[in-house]
C-alpha cells in the first residue's frame, strides 16, 4: 500500500506540471493572442466612431489568467479521477474471477483456510493488494484463528468499511480543486471590477473601452469557474459512485464466494 500511495503522488505531481504546460502553450500560442487581435479591433472600431456590433467571442472570454487557471485545475482533477477510475475498473473485474479454488457444494474448515491463504498470496503483486482478495485473506485467516463465522464476516465488512473510508478521503483533493476553481473565479471577478473602478474617470469623460474591457474580466471568469466546476462535480460524483459500488459487490463477493461455504468445527 505504501508503494501505491507514492507512486499516485508522484503521478498527481506530474499530472499537475503536465497541465500546467499543456494549457499554457495553448494560452499562449493561441488564445490569448487571438483574444488581444479581436480586443484591439474592437478598440479600434470604437474609437472611430463606427457603428459596429461586438461579437462574443469564447477567446476573448477565455484569455485571462483566472480561466487559465481553471483549466490547468480542471485538467489536473481529470488526471486524478482518471487514475482512480482505472483503479476501479481493474478491481471489479477482478469480481468476475473465481479466485478462490472451491465452489458451492464445498464446505471450508478452519484447517482449510491456510491452504486457501495460500491462494490468494500467491496471486501476482498487481492483484494481491486490490480489495477483493485483501478482504478475502482477511476473512480466512480471522476464521483459522477464532473458528467464529460471525467474526469472520465481522472483518471482512471492517475492511471493506475501511475501504471506503480510504477512498473518500481520497477524493479530498478533487472536492477542494472543485472548490477553489470557483473561489479563483470570484477572484477574477474582484479584480475585474477593481480596475474598472480604477478607470472610471476616462469612463466619465467618454472612454468606456478600458471599464468595459475590466467588466468583462470579471464576468467572464466566474462564468468559465462555475461551468469547469459543475463539470467537476459531475465526475466527482460518477466516480465516488463507481467506488461505493466496488465496495458492495467486494463484499457480497465475500459473501457468496467465502461466507457461504464455511462450516465451523461442532
Amino acid at each position: 500500500m505504501k508503494r501505491h500511495t507514492g507512486s499516485e503522488f508522484i503521478f498527481q505531481v506530474f499530472a499537475l506540471l503536465l497541465s500546467i504546460i499543456i494549457v499554457h502553450a495553448i494560452y499562449v500560442s493561441l488564445i490569448r493572442p487571438t483574444a488581444n487581435a479581436l480586443l484591439e479591433e474592437q478598440m479600434a472600431l470604437q474609437a472611430s466612431g463606427q457603428a459596429y456590433v461586438a461579437q462574443r467571442s469564447m477567446y476573448v472570454v477565455l484569455r485571462d489568467y483566472e480561466q487559465e487557471a481553471c483549466f490547468i485545475l480542471m485538467l489536473w482533477a481529470m488526471a486524478i479521477m482518471g487514475l482512480k477510475a482505472r483503479n476501479g475498473f481493474i478491481e471489479q473485474k477482478l469480481l468476475d474471477q473465481q479466485l478462490l479454488p472451491i465452489d458451492s457444494s464445498t464446505s471450508v474448515l478452519p484447517e482449510d483456510t491456510r491452504a486457501l491463504s495460500r491462494t490468494i498470496e500467491n496471486l501476482p503483486p498487481n492483484q494481491r493488494y486490490l480489495l477483493v482478495p485483501r478482504v478475502l485473506l482477511a476473512a480466512l485467516q480471522r476464521f483459522g484463528a477464532t473458528h467464529n463465522i460471525g467474526d469472520t464476516a465481522n472483518v471482512a465488512k471492517e475492511v471493506c468499511d475501511a475501504e471506503s473510508d480510504r477512498l473518500d478521503s481520497e477524493l479530498a483533493m478533487v472536492r477542494y480543486i472543485a472548490w477553489a476553481i470557483p473561489s479563483i473565479g470570484f477572484i477574477g471577478t474582484v479584480r475585474g471590477i477593481g480596475e474598472a473602478l480604477g478607470q472610471a474617470h476616462r469612463a466619465v469623460e467618454g472612454d468606456i473601452a478600458g471599464v468595459t474591457v475590466s467588466l468583462g474580466v470579471a464576468f467572464n471568469s466566474t462564468f468559465v469557474a462555475l461551468v469547469i466546476s459543475i463539470v467537476i462535480m459531475f465526475f466527482t460524483h460518477q466516480l465516488q459512485l463507481l467506488q461505493e459500488r466496488l465496495v458492495l459487490n467486494a463484499q457480497n463477493y465475500c459473501d457468496e464466494k467465502l461466507l457461504k461455504q464455511l462450516k465451523a468445527d461442532k
